[in-house]
């Protein structure tokens, strides 16, 4: 690419003048005639394809807490016996929790 030298430079002042100019115009065309649109109201309105699952039903086969199962006296979720951190018995916590 070719510099031409003979050409007027332009000062720090007059590069930073140009700058803020620059900004203020994009700020203007940014907030110029666009209305603020709630994003939770659209997200409300918003319908997504085979998003409807009114008819369908959820079938879960439900075992019961097995003998080397327990449950955390903290998240209450059933691990093995092997993630106890400490504790025994209703007071055992699991290792996350820990």
């Amino acid at each position: 690419m070719a510099t031409d030298y003979d050409t007027p430079r332009k000062t720090d002042e007059e590069l930073h003048e140009e700058s803020l100019e620059e900004l203020k115009a994009k700020r203007a065309e940014v907030q110029s005639g666009k209305i603020d649109i709630d994003e939770e109201e659209e997200a409300e309105n918003l319908e997504l394809p085979g998003a409807d699952l009114s008819g369908e039903e959820l079938s879960v086969k439900v075992v019961p807490k097995q003998e080397d199962e327990f449950t955390c006296s903290r998240c209450f979720l059933v691990s093995h016996v092997t993630n106890i951190a400490k504790g025994s018995g209703a007071t055992a916590v699991c290792r996350e929790c820990a």
